[in-house]
Parts: C-alpha cells; sequence; structure tokens
C-alpha cells in the first residue's frame, strides 16, 4: 500500500477536509427518514428564479463548445448589475473555488493571515494547507466583528491577508459603514482585506456598505459574491470576485481557463435578468426570520440580529442533542458546536408556515432541557408543529 501520509505536504495531512456538517443522506439512512428539510446549510429553500432552469435546460444543447463565450456574456452582465469593469470581474466556480484562487496567488508557507472567530470555516482551513501562519481574532459576547481588534492584529504579524464576512456566517450580524473605514485605514501596507459577501443581498440596498467605491479609490480589497444564496442556485456553484483589473489578470493565472460551465453561466444570465424580483424574495426572508425568531425571544431564548438567510440561535442546552432531537423529525439544525459556539444553533430560513414549525419544536425540545413554557401564542401559530 502506498503511503499517501509521507508523498503529500505535511499541511495537507495535518488539515484534513473541510466538513460542512451532517448531509440529509445520513440523517435519513440514521432514522430511516423518507424526506428531510435541510436548515443547516443555508440554501434557499425557494430555488431558482422563475424561468432560469428552463433557460439552463436548453443551454445544455450547446455543451460540446467551450463556455468563453458565455464566460465574457457573463462577466460584462455582472458588471452592469454591480457597476463594476468588466475587467474587475473574475467569475469562479462558487466562492469556495475563488477562495482557493486567492490563496494560491497570495500565500506561500509562512505568510501570516488574519481570521476572526467564529466565521466561515474554509478561510482558515485553504490558508493553513498553503502553509500560512494563522492568527485567530475572537468576537466579543455580542459575537460582533472586532474589525479594530482585525487590523491591529493584521499590523503586529505584518498579514499579508485578512478575512471578513459581511454579514458573518455563523452570526448573520452586518458590519457598519463607520466601523469598515475604520478599519480599511489601519490596514498596513501589505496587507488585501478579503471581504465574502455571499449573504450582501439580503440587506436592504441603502444599508449597504459601497466597497465597490473603495476598489475604485484603489484600496487593497477583494469582493467576493455568490448565486449560491439570494438566487437559490447552490447546486450549480457559481460566483465571482471584484477584483483591481491588474489583479483579475494575475489571478486567472491561478485558475483554470474558463472555470464555470455553460449551465451555471446560462443560469446567472438568467438571474440577473430577472433581479426585479429579488426585493420580494427579501422582503419573505424578512417575514419568515419574523416568524422564527417571534416565539423564541418570547419564550426568553436569545436570537441574534441577522441580516442573511439564517438566524443564529442562543439553545441554552446541549446543541447536538437538540439538533439531533429535531433531526429525528426530520428538521436538520448546524449545531453551533460545530464552528465553536457549544450550545448555539444555526437555522437556515424558509417559509413563514415552516419557520413558525421549527420555533415550536425547538420550543418543545429545549423546556425540559430550560424549564420553559411554550408561549400559547407560538403554539397556536405553529401550523403542523
Amino acid at each position: 500500500m502506498t503511503a499517501w501520509e509521507e508523498l503529500l505536504r505535511p499541511a495537507v495531512v495535518q488539515v484534513g477536509q473541510y466538513r460542512p456538517g451532517v448531509s440529509g443522506a445520513e440523517i435519513k439512512a440514521r432514522y430511516g427518514l423518507r424526506e428531510v428539510v435541510r436548515l443547516n446549510w443555508n440554501e434557499n429553500l425557494e430555488g431558482a428564479l422563475p424561468g432560469v432552469l428552463e433557460l439552463t435546460a436548453a443551454a445544455l444543447q450547446g455543451s460540446w463548445a467551450y463556455p468563453e463565450e458565455s464566460y465574457d456574456e457573463f462577466r460584462e452582465a455582472v458588471a452592469g448589475w454591480t457597476g463594476a469593469a468588466p475587467e474587475q470581474v473574475l467569475p469562479g466556480h462558487g466562492i469556495q473555488a475563488l477562495t482557493l484562487s486567492l490563496v494560491n496567488a497570495f500565500i506561500t508557507p509562512g505568510d501570516r493571515v488574519v481570521i476572526p472567530r467564529p466565521t466561515y470555516g474554509l478561510y482558515a482551513q485553504t490558508c493553513a494547507v498553503a502553509g500560512a501562519e494563522i492568527d485567530r481574532v475572537e468576537c466579543g459576547p455580542s459575537l460582533a466583528l472586532d474589525l479594530e481588534r482585525i487590523a491591529a492584529v493584521a499590523s503586529e504579524r505584518r498579514a499579508k491577508l485578512a478575512w471578513v464576512c459581511d454579514p458573518n456566517n455563523p452570526t448573520g450580524l452586518r458590519l457598519q459603514a463607520s466601523d469598515w473605514r475604520r478599519f480599511l485605514d489601519a490596514l498596513p501596507d501589505g496587507c488585501v482585506a478579503v471581504v465574502d459577501e455571499a449573504y450582501f443581498d439580503y440587506i436592504e440596498p441603502e444599508e449597504r456598505i459601497d466597497r465597490l467605491a473603495d476598489l475604485r479609490d484603489g484600496r487593497p480589497i477583494v469582493i467576493l459574491r455568490t448565486f449560491s444564496k439570494i438566487f437559490g442556485l447552490a447546486g450549480l456553484r457559481l460566483g465571482y470576485a471584484l477584483v483591481d483589473a491588474q489583479l483579475a489578470q494575475f489571478l486567472q493565472s491561478v485558475q483554470e481557463p474558463f472555470n464555470v460551465n455553460r449551465a451555471a453561466l446560462t443560469a446567472g444570465l438568467a438571474s440577473l435578468e430577472r433581479t426585479e424580483l429579488l426585493p420580494a424574495r427579501r422582503e419573505r426572508a424578512a417575514q419568515a426570520r419574523a416568524s422564527l425568531i417571534g416565539p423564541l425571544r418570547e419564550a426568553g431564548i436569545r436570537c441574534l440580529d441577522s441580516d442573511a438567510n439564517f438566524v443564529l440561535i442562543e439553545l441554552g442546552a446541549d446543541d447536538r442533542e437538540v439538533g439531533e432531537t429535531l433531526a429525528r423529525g426530520g428538521l436538520l439544525l448546524r449545531p453551533g458546536s460545530e464552528f465553536g459556539l457549544p450550545g448555539f444553533a444555526r437555522v437556515t430560513l424558509g417559509p413563514e408556515a415552516l419557520m413558525e414549525t421549527v420555533a415550536r419544536r425547538l420550543l418543545v425540545a429545549l423546556a425540559p432541557l430550560r424549564d420553559l413554557t411554550v408561549p400559547e401564542r407560538s403554539a397556536t401559530r405553529a401550523r403542523g408543529g
């Protein structure tokens, strides 16, 4: 047998693979269930915008050809949607692939990077595999990102990259423009801020931080966005980076040519032709969020003020035990222990009626563990719970 551990780079062996949490198939097999509701991976349960899948299917007739024209057309469409120049748009096979490309381009063994905690786990994993020295900056009791401390550590350690997710995953908390400006001003020379805006579209447009303006001003930032969330295309793996045009050329050297397939590009183009439907999706997400949070807060359970398509809930109990209790009934939540927040759970948003049911089942599961009384109002409203 080949001893692969002796042939691979040590960092690859030590870090291991990225684990997003338990899958629906695992839970079905474990409890003999025919169906489960996946509220643990922040997928958009609404799916693609109307008409997108039909156009995507039709594009498969051209699957024999490389997608260079679709690739360029997609860059033009994203530029029109965001206000960037086409040469600043770098398509990718989801934010994950773009993250790998960035680390491949910037990091050599021994470079330092600054990553807050908690946040999306792939940043630390990819940097560690590349041999980076990682400095973690803990969030305080509010779980808000400490941008001042992130910038200070970046200066102390002469970091090459500083990672920020806004709104942050798994908390759903977003940054304020004034804090962001001070953060950029405090970053040391030679440090690039990588900003993951996967959940950016769930923020009302007038409340968003205009990071494209920072890019135009020559600030050293990279903006990552995705079609997985509000556009509902997680299964097609489509994202893009907004970067300085010169940097885009360098990043093309570490990405495979035309690394996005024709179907995904077509779905992205079709989605960008239907952006007038996004405000309604944003409103439905806000209503679903209220339906989940309302009964829980009424019972005295802390729920963070999310600006994403999920809510982080402080259970005050063993999150794995509560998660297994709900999983037996076919509801999958993400236990906080999996991302360093024991006693919490992250719940993806879905239709209002489903959120009322989730709130009801959570309260029922927590009642004996926390000596809670299930509020009468939530019990009445919880359809199917």
